[in-house]
């Protein structure tokens, strides 16, 4: 996701968060088709439509998304706010210093999650 966001920027930077339970495997990214892609995301829908096809012929299921914030902090904006869905999904955002905070999109907004890196 990193090398992903510094090749995107100044754009924001899109891609899928892959895996099982609580547990990202795989970050696939995704062309960002916002017309303003220097303030905001929108994932491809082909590849979103592909993620959740392969997920139901038994490949990994879509846990979440990512996207990077070129000009800020690794937190939810107002925009990301107005986008969610309230639907449980995990939100990754890389900032602009290239931290990364991970997300839980709930009805009642956005909760801040603990992650462990793993190698392998």
């Amino acid at each position: 996701m990193l090398a992903e966001a510094a090749r995107a920027a100044p754009h924001e930077c899109c891609g899928i968060l892959l895996g099982a339970g609580n547990h990202v495997r795989t970050a696939r990214p995704a062309a960002n088709i916002d017309p303003s892609p220097h303030s905001r995301f929108e994932i491809d829908p082909q590849a979103l439509v592909d993620a959740h096809r392969a997920a139901r012929a038994g490949g990994p299921q879509v846990l979440g998304y990512y996207h990077s914030h070129p000009g800020g902090p690794p937190r939810p904006s107002a925009t990301d706010a107005a986008m969610a869905g309230g639907d449980g999904r995990i939100w990754a955002i890389i900032g602009h210093n290239g931290d990364v905070m991970f997300w839980r999109d709930g009805e009642s907004g956005f909760a801040e999650l603990s992650y462990q890196r793993v190698q392998g």
